[in-house]
Order: structure tokens, then sequence, then C-alpha cells
């Protein structure tokens, strides 16, 4: 099968299963946004929700949040992974969000990208959720099932994005991304996935890719059972 015609029963199914797709990360404007999206970094977006309701109500702008210091702003996203370095990163970039855009967050990647805590991706989530720029953020399990469905090698996240928005068209992206995020997260785990019994796994995936990932399950699986060596006692 062509790419192309991949990609068109790929969307044909995702908008049979998610016709509309809600944005994960509760928010309210596009700073909210932005530092919800930041937080998310090897974090659950049901995490970052728990966390967020009280940080916003104490800084939920650029000048409320610049004005905390570091301590009490980890104090608020403890619970969330790598909090020390969001913390900061949160701060400082409030901080020139303050002295360099007048408190208002920028619309170009470049801009959004000079600030601490925010990469690519994060960058991306904004221009498309936000602002309404098309855009293919490419998550994890953006990244994994681009792989399993043969629309991208795998090589690294930049690639998948690149080899994503040539093959759908960019009228497609902003909803796509997330209905992928959606379907990932249902229908297409990591782990322990019978590729062959997956609405699009099982024909979108080569042969070769659903021996190489149940051969990867199955050594997985053979190690957890693997009883661990005992230590001898000393005497």
């Amino acid at each position: 099968m062509k790419r192309a015609e991949k990609a068109t029963r790929i969307v044909e199914i995702l908008e049979r299963l998610y016709p509309t797709v809600p944005v994960p990360l509760d928010h309210t404007d596009p700073y909210t946004l932005l530092v919800a999206v930041a937080l998310s970094a090897q974090t659950t977006d049901k995490k970052v929700n728990e966390v967020t309701p009280a940080l916003f109500e104490v800084a939920g702008d650029p000048h409320r949040m610049a004005a905390l210091e570091v301590d009490a702003i980890r104090e608020l996203i403890k619970e969330i992974g790598l909090a020390p370095t969001k913390a900061k990163n949160l701060k400082r970039a409030a901080e020139m969000l303050v002295e360099l855009h007048d408190g208002v967050v920028p619309q170009t990647y470049e801009e959004l990208e000079a600030l601490p805590g925010v990469g690519h991706k994060t960058a991306a989530v904004v221009m498309s959720q936000a602002f309404g720029v098309p855009a293919f953020p490419v998550d994890t399990h953006i990244h994994r099932l681009a792989a399993r469905w043969g629309l991208s090698d795998g090589k690294n996240v930049a690639k998948s994005e690149r080899d994503l928005k040539a093959t759908f068209d960019e009228s497609l992206w902003n909803k796509l991304h997330l209905q992928i995020i959606f379907f990932g997260r249902e229908y297409c785990p990591a782990r322990y996935h019978d590729l062959s019994t997956c609405p699009i796994c099982s024909w979108a995936a080569t042969k070769k890719k659903m021996k190489e990932e149940a051969s990867r399950d199955a050594a997985s699986k053979k190690a957890r059972k693997k009883p661990a060596k005992k230590k001898a006692r000393k005497t």
C-alpha cells in the first residue's frame, strides 16, 4: 500500500473514532497552556492537570509567576517530575516574557524556543493549540505510531515530524496530532501490544515490524519472570 493511500485510511479511522478531540492539558489562555505543556515533559497529562489549578490560582500569568520565588514554585509543582529544574525554568521564562514581550506569549517558534524549558515540541503545541498555526507536535506516542505504521523510519522525533508533515495535508495537522495521541493511549500502547489486532497496526504495520515488536515483548516478559539470583550469606 502506498503511503498516501495508507494516510487516507488512517485519517478515516481516526475521524470515526475521534470526531472531536479536546486539548488534553487544562488551560485558559496561551500562557497557562505554555506552562502546562512545559510541565508535561516526563509527566502524565493527568498529573499536570491535578497540579496546575493550585499553581494557576497564585501564578496564572507571567507577572505573578515572575514574582514568586523558585522555592515557592517548586513547592506548588513538587509532584511533577523534574520539579526543581522546571520551577527554575518557569520563573526565568516568566521573567523573560515580562522583560521582552510585555507579559504576552509570543507567536513565533524562535521567540518561544528562546524561553527556558521550551523546546520545539512545546512551542509547536502552543502554536497549534493556542494560536491555530498549522503544526505537528510529535510526542512519544506519535513518534512510536509513525514508525509502527510505516510513515517514518523512527530514527528521531525531528525526522518523524518531517515525514508526517509530508504525508498529511497541512489542514489536518492540528487535529490529527491529537487524534493520534488519543489513539495511542487507548488502542496502541508501547509495550505488550498485539499489532495484529490493532485497528490500524493490523494492516499498516509490516510483517517485519510485527515480528520485531512481538520478539521484543516476549524477551521483556521472559526477563521479568526470571528469578533474581540469591546473594550468598556471609558467615
